[in-house]
């Protein structure tokens, strides 16, 4: 009997049985439904009686016992693999177990599997049948019943909050039919931490903390996988926890109640029409601080900067961009493409609305993610011309060639000001440390 065969016998016998007093050919749809969500009593039932199945056919539970079948290496153990290969996830199962609890993403792209290993699309040796995804794919559609079953794209949101996108039919090629599986993993380290991971400068940690007592607002921008998100975190892990927060994602990315238990952030979802909705009600809040967790579109940041305008400190915001120096700009676009107004006067507004832009990079070979510079923004005014223009100060860049970092010291009037009303004590730990880095770059 091959493991194919095996799990055919079991269909069988699970179709013309009886689970908890009710047959299981009566409502097959509610049970696997409710199993591949992750309901524990649905999932517990139907494995219990595999397994009494596999005893009596004299199946071991060890995955590569010698024992025929041989269960495929990518199950843990024969009752799983049974399970997940005609009802539940079949091969991508393997990455909801504790082995890839930290990897982002996979994917099934016509038979293919994929994971993400060490910040790399790995091909697994599993794969999947066209039926057998496409079943697959009807599974999971029932966690969604709003969903078209027509459509040929879907986004759905499994119970632990894994985000599944589905490309099929007219929308992809003949047979690569492609469902991507996305977890938020933010990991929550230290700044120390993120300095044995070569992230940022070790010397750069005291400076990193004075900035976050001073307040100043933040932008951590950077491409795909770069790392801005969890520096955020990082970052965020160093806030004042008696202050009150709002935080505003467009998916549940940052775990705030377990990054800061006790602290008074509240955590909101919305994007697009719904953030529109309720931006007023943001900035009428009596927080002391907001973050905005990947600012996607216009409405996201035309809110960052209005709350931001009204005085708000300790704003912090990550932004897809590749060109940190193009970020006033960039931003400014989307605003305009949103909500319409003019390109440069809403430019300078953002400007003027952030004090500092970190740029993230994650640098190959070898997937190290890094931070690739530090930039003060600031809006110059030229008295003579009667005019304003953005300023950008570079104070840190990251050398490649060296894997290291040389420092430019600059710290503008009113950053000046707005740290001495901030913490007096900060600031000038602040810029003695900034000074002190610099000249050491130049020695």
């Amino acid at each position: 009997m091959t493991f194919s065969e095996l799990c055919q016998a079991v269909e069988r016998e699970m179709e013309s049985d009886f689970l908890g007093g009710e047959p299981v050919s009566s409502d097959p749809v509610t049970l696997q439904k409710r199993a591949i969500i992750g309901y524990k009593a649905e999932t517990d039932i139907m494995k219990r009686r595999i397994e009494q199945i596999l005893e009596s056919f004299r199946v071991s539970e060890v995955v590569g016992d010698s024992d025929i079948p041989k269960i495929p290496s990518w199950y843990e153990n024969a009752v799983e693999a049974v399970f997940h290969e005609i009802w539940g996830l079949a091969g991508i199962a393997e990455w909801f177990g504790a082995e890839y609890a930290q990897s982002s993403s996979a994917k099934i792209i016509g038979e293919r599997i994929y994971f993400m290993k060490d910040g790399v699309m790995t091909l697994m040796p599993q794969t999947i049948s066209g039926e057998r995804s496409a079943q697959l794919i009807r599974a999971l559609l029932l966690l969604s019943p709003e969903e078209r079953l027509d459509s040929e794209t879907h986004e759905i949101y499994m119970l632990d909050g894994t985000r599944v996108t589905v490309f099929r039919g007219g929308m992809v090629k003949k047979n690569q039919q492609a469902v991507i599986f996305r977890r938020y993993v933010i990991p929550i380290y230290s700044f120390e931490e993120q300095t044995a991971r070569g992230t940022i400068p070790e010397d750069a940690v005291p400076l990193f903390e004075d900035m976050v007592r001073i307040g100043y607002n933040v932008v951590f921008c950077g491409s795909v996988r770069s790392a801005k998100t969890t520096f955020l975190a990082t970052w965020q892990s160093y806030e004042d926890p008696t202050l009150e927060g709002v935080l505003v994602e467009t998916d549940p990315e940052i775990p705030m109640h377990t990054l800061m238990p006790d602290a008074p952030v509240v955590q909101i979802i919305a994007d697009g029409d719904k953030l529109a909705g309720i931006s007023k009600s943001l900035m009428r809040s009596d927080a002391d601080y907001f973050i905005l967790a990947e600012a996607r579109d216009g409405i996201a940041l035309d809110t960052a900067v209005r709350i931001a305008r009204k005085g708000t400190r300790r704003m912090k915001m990550t932004y897809h961009c590749h060109d940190p120096l193009a970020f006033s700009q960039d931003a400014a676009a989307e605003i305009v493409r949103s909500l319409g107004g003019n390109t440069a006067e809403i430019a300078l507004r953002i400007a003027d609305s952030f004090d500092y832009v970190f740029h993230f990079a994650n640098i190959r070979p070898g997937n190290r993610k890094r931070l690739r510079g530090i930039y003060e923004l600031d809006v110059e005014e030229d008295l003579s011309a009667d005019s304003r223009r953005i300023a950008m100060h570079e104070v840190c860049r990251y050398l490649p060639s060296e894997d290291d970092w040389r420092w430019m010291y600059h710290l503008g009037d009113e950053k000046r000001e707005a740290g001495y009303e901030a913490d007096a004590e900060a600031l000038m730990s602040f810029d003695q440390r900034l000074r002190a880095l610099s000249e050491r770059s130049l020695s």
